[in-house]
């Protein structure tokens, strides 16, 4: 009897033994499963300016905040889209680009709200060609059709041929080729070891075409340039895109003011020669330049402007975020909203609040059966039910049918509410 006993404890001792040892060779090449850091998204560069997304290389992409690998990401989708972000939608679909940031950055992109593309657009990005060259060459005696057998677009091919023209004929250098705006740094890479070119600018070398360039036909007057608006600049031959550029570079990067010639000369899209050009009529009243004192109590939140945000005392961001939000709503109805618009300084919104007018006569609003889709699926507060309301509406006229039909939380309903007639 007792031997039995002891056979029975002797087992389950070695069966204790084998589970052990078991356990400790199972566990002995477990690894931990890597903690996920997230990377914290730092604010946009005090000088930023209007930018189009499609020319951002990879190190411009991380001074606006972004890591390597959400650049990485970023570029990677904007070849999947076709090599060309179309519109700020398309852009904010990126899952490298969080709410936060892209609201941060809205205001600044250089694209359409959304995009619709047309047939000729949508042919050219499906029928994207690669850049290919198998022989060494000189792309001075280069025509427009050699450069689209290359891989080029007709567009671009007859830019390239323009900018050759530009420079007088010839492009002198790997280092004046690489300056054409249209070759990439990618099909720059490609072709230069097959460029019959020397590799330096000659240090006598002139621009020929500056010379040959006919001056416009612009008749200047003095003006000062911290009084224009877009449609001022457009009358000193700028582009309307180029009107825009300037006046947020004064606005946002400047604080409202060119304080002298030289700030004038670092915006982007003002030329070397087009700047020579405005220079002698170019007065700037140091008066008119000093802090203007506006009276908030006769201003009205609904039309209040990037710069009197700053004048106030709210920073850039908040600035852009609060007209960034108004515009997506078409106009606050009531000034509750601007309180708890994200991201923005409380203190200097309440008080902004508690001292500006706000008239909301001019607000867009509609009722669910008539409200146009476009409108639906783009305002913040009906766009995640816009889908619905269309499908809803087909069969009842009556909105407070279709509301109850959308089961919203109660806030949400109200905040509808705000924008239905």
């Amino acid at each position: 009897m007792r031997k039995n006993y002891y056979k029975k404890m002797a087992f389950i001792g070695m069966l204790l033994i084998v589970l052990f040892a078991f356990q400790n060779y199972t566990s002995r090449d477990k690894k931990e499963f890597p903690k996920v850091k997230f990377i914290s998204e730092s604010s946009i560069p005090m000088d930023l300016s209007n930018f189009d997304p499609n020319d951002l290389d990879a190190k411009q992409w991380q001074r606006l905040g972004f890591s390597e690998k959400q650049t990485s990401t970023i570029l990677n989708y904007k070849k999947i889209v076709g090599g060309k972000f179309t519109s700020k939608e398309q852009f904010k679909k990126c899952f490298a680009v969080s709410e936060e940031k892209f609201v941060e950055l809205e205001s600044y992109i250089l694209l359409a709200e959304t995009g619709k593309e047309s047939p000729m657009e949508k042919s050219e990005h499906s029928g994207k060609k690669e850049i290919s060259v198998s022989k060494k060459f000189n792309p001075d005696g280069f025509s427009s059709s050699e450069w689209m057998k290359m891989g080029f677009s007709e567009k671009q091919s007859e830019a390239i041929v323009k900018y050759r023209n530009y420079l007088g004929g010839s492009f002198i250098s790997k280092e004046k080729f690489k300056e054409c705006f249209i070759i990439s740094s990618d099909n720059y890479n490609r072709l230069e070891p097959y460029l019959l070119l020397p590799s330096k600018t000659p240090e006598h070398f002139k621009n020929q075409g500056k010379q040959n360039t006919v001056k416009s036909n612009i008749q200047y007057r003095t003006f000062d340039p911290n009084t224009l608006d877009t449609e001022g600049w457009k009358a000193l031959g700028f582009s309307d895109r180029q009107a825009n550029t300037i006046v947020s570079y004064r606005d946002r990067n400047l604080r409202g003011n060119f304080k002298t010639l030289d700030d004038i000369q670092k915006c982007f899209v003002i030329s070397p020669e087009k700047f020579l050009e405005l220079k002698p009529y170019i007065k700037l009243n140091p008066e008119l330049n000093k802090k203007q004192e506006t009276d908030f109590s006769k201003i009205d939140l609904n039309v209040i402007t990037f710069k009197q945000l700053m004048e106030f005392g709210l920073d850039q961001k908040s600035a852009a975020i609060i007209i960034g939000f108004r515009k997506k709503l078409g106009g606050f109805v009531n000034k509750q909203q601007i309180l708890n618009t994200y991201d923005v300084d409380k203190d200097i919104v309440e008080k902004l609040t508690s001292i500006c007018q706000l008239h909301t006569m001019d607000v867009p609003k509609y009722s669910l059966r008539d409200a146009p889709e476009e409108w639906l699926k783009s305002h913040p507060y009906f766009k995640y039910s816009a889908d619905k309301i269309i499908y809803y509406r087909i069969s009842y006229t009556d909105d407070k049918k279709i509301l109850k039909l959308l089961k919203l939380k109660p806030e949400y309903e109200e905040r509808m509410k705000l924008y239905l007639k």
